[in-house]
Parts: structure tokens; C-alpha cells; sequence
């Protein structure tokens, strides 16, 4: 029987360590796999989403692992993971249309005032609609206003229906589409036929509607909308059979977030009776006394209500995403772990926004925190992420903002408001985009004599 040469037991033993030694550098963050194959730990996560990120960062520390549906998510909750997340070459945010969305001018505040006057009398048109009086579900009464608002400006004037069956129709099919896109994004579309039937009637929208936005100008001036500079681009690329699919695209990014984050803020303002009267008083103190004027917003305006823009953002703070992502593209060094290329890195902005650490009585409405932002050069606070981050945050945000400023001061200044029900608690279920309301919160609204 031949030995083993004492230099190859040397090499081997070399080997061995090294495989050793990398196995322990590669040390993955602890993993919440379940019990079941390729599910993984998809039923306890599904139940109550964030509830469950925040137990498993209690019980596992600042980096962990969850894996859900043969995907392996690993979530960061403090400074040095976050600054990974945000600013690591090795992780990447994969968005289809990228390039084209963000050739557009990203609906930013360079051209964005321009838009002021023709959002104040797209609102004063729809204001019209609701009457003298009227009580109905808060976010109703915000879906009445944004929609056609949000259509008529970045698509075409009258894409809108005015029809109220078409309108209704419109209403369902949209509604069915956003509260399932966060399973459509992922799933087959055989398994989600609602969904599946409302996407193709959206589709089928802009595919009759897409050569009437292309020559479609503007009466009073000769401005181009969003839709019509996105289709110039898909034009030059040479993709015009996706341009229904970028419409609707556009369509849900606008109003998805748009819709809660107004309803949360009237909810969060007239919630809190020292807000709403501070707010009153500023809105008299720029336009007068309230009547059936239909009054004029501009620029100057709007920087003489600074308490109407912090509200917004402390609603957003506390209604945050449950998660913004990254793919990991090579392995990344977070505390003593690696995480391994393949993962999906995960931050939640929801609960990053109630670290006391970062944002002081956290569950608090503070719009006044917001005095700190410097938002005439367009920053937020530190730490708030629920735009996103860098070249990535989201395209639409100062537009939303702009919309929902208007859509404030017009209600406000037109119409007495209450609440019949008490502030609403967030859905526990909603992981992408601005949480949603879980319960009735119905409003009542008189117009002021």
C-alpha cells in the first residue's frame, strides 16, 4: 500500500484551511428559512408583513435573512447596512424602463411650477362636481379629484371620462389593477384573473387613446405633456409596441401613491385641531376670507404655507413603504456578514422612519420637525427614504407633492371639513408603496359661506 507523501498531506491540509478560512470570511447573516421547500418562510411572512420584519430585527439583529418564494430577502436596519443599501456599487436597482422614465426630465422642479395654474383649475373644475355639501369615504372623495386631475395633465386634456358609468368602470379597473399589483408584479398572471382582466382594460385603454395623446395641444399654450415626451423617446428607440404598457405604467406611478398620501395627510390635519387652525388661518391670511373665489395658486404662494408641505411629508414618514429594494450583483460586507450575490437587499423606510435614533418620538405627527429640511434647495431630513434614494428616488415625487399642496388649500379654503371616524391604522399587509388606509374614515364637508 503506497503512502501519501508528506507534501501532499501539506497541500491538502492548505487547502482544507483555506476553504475553512473562506467559509467563515463568507459568513451569510442568520437566515429565517420555514419549513416548508422553496415556500420557505412565505406564510408567517405574508400574515402580517411588517410586523414580522420587526420581530425577526429584534430576535436576529440589524442584518438578517428571510426566505420566501425560492427568493432570499436580507433586510438591513441600521447605519452601516443602510449605507450599503445606498451607496455600494455591488447592488443595484433593476428598473424595465429606466432609461426612458428618467429621460423624460423626471417631472422635476426645474419645469415644475409651470403646472401650478393649470393643476389649480383642473381642481376648481373637479371641486365644482362635489356639490355644496357632502359626506363620503375620505379616500373616495380624493380618488374624485386626483383622477381626472392627474389624466387631463400628463396625458391629455378629456382622456378622462365624464361619462359616470365609464367613469365608474374606470374606477374598478384601476382600483383591482393597484391592489394587485403587488402580487402581479410577481406571480402569473393565470393565477390573478381580476387583475390579469383589469391590466388588459387599462392596456386597451391607451392603445385606442395613444394616437390622440400623440397630436393632442394644448389650447392655451403649446406645452407637451409626460405621455407625450415618453412617446417621443419610445419613438426614437424604436419600441412603440410597448408604449400602452409605459402608459399604464405612468398612470399607476402617479396615482398609486398619490390617492393615500393625500387622504392620510386631510386625515392627519384634521386629526390634530392645532394643525387644522394654524393651517386656516394661513390659508385667510394669503388668499382672504373664504367664499366661492375661485382663487389662484402660485409659486409664492405655496412658499407662504410651509406647514401644508411639512404635513405632507410627516404623513409620508409615518405611512412609509415597507420596503424599497436592491439586487446584490458580488458579495458585500455588512457588519461580520457577507451577503451573497443573488440576494434581494432589503430596507424597509417604514421602519427605519420610527428609529428614535433617527426621528425623535417616532410615532408622533410632528409636521414642525420638518423646519429643519432645507426644502427650498429640495432636501429632505436625514434619514427619510420613502422616495428612495439617489438617481433612483422616485421620478414623480415633486409633482405629487406640488398636486397634493393644491388639492389641500382649494378643500380647505372652500369647504368646512370633519371626520366622522377616528384616524384609520395602516394595513398591515401593504409591502410596496405608501401604506393603505385599513377601515372606514368617511369625511363631512360644507362649503364655507
Amino acid at each position: 500500500m503506497e503512502l501519501i507523501s508528506p507534501t501532499v498531506i501539506i497541500i491538502l491540509g492548505c487547502i482544507a484551511l483555506l476553504l475553512f478560512l473562506q467559509r467563515k470570511n463568507f459568513r451569510g447573516p442568520p437566515c429565517i428559512r420555514g419549513w416548508i421547500p422553496w415556500i420557505g418562510a412565505g406564510f408567517e411572512f405574508g400574515k402580517d408583513p411588517l410586523e414580522f420584519i420587526e420581530k425577526a430585527r429584534i430576535k436576529y439583529g440589524p442584518v438578517f435573512t428571510v426566505f420566501v418564494m425560492g427568493t432570499r430577502m436580507t433586510f438591513v436596519t441600521e447605519e452601516e447596512g443602510i449605507n450599503v443599501f445606498l451607496k455600494s456599487k455591488e447592488v443595484n436597482f433593476e428598473l424595465a424602463v429606466q432609461n426612458p422614465v428618467y429621460r423624460t426630465g423626471k417631472l422635476g422642479t426645474f419645469n415644475l411650477y409651470q403646472l401650478t395654474g393649470q393643476l389649480t383649475e383642473e381642481l376648481h373644475e373637479q371641486l365644482e362636481n362635489l356639490g355644496t355639501h357632502g359626506t363620503m369615504k375620505l379616500n373616495n372623495l380624493v380618488r374624485h379629484l386626483l383622477y381626472p386631475v392627474t389624466m387631463n395633465i400628463l396625458f391629455k386634456k378629456g382622456l378622462f371620462p365624464t361619462d359616470k358609468r365609464k367613469i365608474k368602470e374606470f374606477y374598478q379597473h384601476f382600483q383591482a389593477y393597484d391592489e394587485g399589483f403587488e402580487y402581479g408584479s410577481q406571480m402569473p398572471e393565470c393565477l390573478l384573473r381580476n387583475w390579469s382582466k383589469s391590466k388588459k382594460w387599462l392596456l386597451a385603454l391607451f392603445e385606442k387613446t395613444i394616437p390622440d395623446i400623440k397630436t393632442y395641444k394644448s389650447v392655451k399654450n403649446n406645452s407637451t405633456t409626460l405621455m407625450q415626451a415618453m412617446l417621443d423617446i419610445i419613438e426614437t428607440e424604436r419600441k412603440e409596441e410597448e408604449s400602452p404598457n409605459y402608459g399604464l405604467l405612468i398612470l399607476w406611478a402617479s396615482l398609486s401613491n398619490a390617492v393615500p398620501v393625500a387622504s392620510w395627510t386631510f386625515a392627519f390635519i384634521l386629526s390634530h385641531p392645532t394643525v387644522h387652525e394654524t393651517i386656516l388661518e394661513g390659508i385667510s391670511s394669503v388668499f382672504g376670507t373664504a367664499g366661492k373665489d375661485k382663487i389662484k395658486v402660485s409659486e409664492d404662494d405655496l412658499k407662504k404655507l410651509p406647514l401644508i408641505k411639512w404635513c405632507i411629508l410627516e404623513a409620508i414618514r409615518l405611512r412609509a413603504p415597507g420596503v424599497i429594494t436592491r439586487k446584490v450583483l458580488k458579495p458585500v460586507k455588512i457588519l461580520n456578514y457577507t451577503v451573497p450575490s443573488g440576494d434581494l437587499l432589503m430596507l424597509s423606510p417604514f421602519w427605519l422612519h420610527r428609529n428614535p435614533k433617527y426621528f425623535p418620538e417616532p410615532e408622533l405627527f410632528k409636521p414642525e420637525r420638518w423646519k429643519k429640511a432645507n426644502l427650498e434647495k429640495h432636501a429632505f431630513l436625514d434619514w427619510f427614504l420613502a422616495f428612495g434614494s439617489g438617481k433612483y428616488q422616485c421620478p414623480g415625487r415633486w409633482f405629487a407633492l406640488l398636486q397634493i399642496q393644491i388639492c389641500i388649500i382649494l378643500i380647505l379654503y372652500k369647504y368646512d371639513c370633519r371626520l366622522l371616524d377616528p384616524l384609520p391604522k395602516q394595513n398591515p399587509l401593504h409591502l410596496v408603496g405608501v401604506q393603505q388606509p385599513e377601515g372606514q374614515c368617511r369625511i363631512e364637508f360644507k362649503q364655507r359661506k
